[in-house]
């Protein structure tokens, strides 16, 4: 009897998952780096998905944002500047330095944070991401323009859902740290 319960909580710990697991990203340049999982911000805007995949990794020097959409047309980009709104207000502003990918259907870009903007990132969660996706558009391709993506984790909520409807990213993101 006891074996039993010994192996049910074995089982558990085994396919439970941590709520803060850390994930390693890798970019343009190949290298590795510990990271948040990828959240799935809400953009109501995009037609094509409506979802902006967004995941911070911890670097040598600060951060990366990893910004990807999925599209009809690889050759279009997210490019030019990005600006993350935090929830106290604040804004960060990422310029564009050119480090981007295309993963079959998916645009990806890489925006890059001060180690003082981190420390921020460590302290309050994202509120949205606002960003440009750029290309010629064609009669049936997706869209290109500004977006914003929300960090909402589902588009309709009521008022009664116990559950969180937003991403800790700020609790991420320290435990990044740890």
């Amino acid at each position: 009897m006891q074996i039993n319960h010994k192996l049910l909580l074995l089982l558990f710990f085994v396919l439970s998952k941590p709520a803060f697991s850390q994930e390693l990203t890798t970019n343009k340049i190949s290298k590795q780096y510990p990271a948040t999982t990828s959240w799935d911000f809400i953009c109501e805007n995009y037609a094509l998905t409506g979802i902006t995949k967004a995941q911070i990794a911890k670097t040598d020097k600060g951060g990366t944002l990893k910004l990807a959409m999925e599209t009809t047309d690889p050759a279009f980009n997210i490019s030019g500047t990005a600006y993350v709104y935090l929830s106290d207000s604040s804004i960060i502003v990422c310029t564009d330095k050119g480090i981007r990918e295309n993963i079959g259907n998916q645009i990806i870009s890489y925006y890059t944070f001060s180690s003082i903007e981190m420390n921020k990132l460590k302290k309050t969660d994202i509120q949205s991401l606002r960003f440009n996706i750029t290309g010629n558009q064609k009669k049936f391709s997706s869209q290109i323009g500004n977006f914003t993506a929300l960090n909402k984790k589902v588009y309709i909520e009521t008022a009664n859902d116990p559950n969180k409807k937003s991403y800790n990213t700020a609790q991420e993101i320290s435990a990044l740290y740890k």
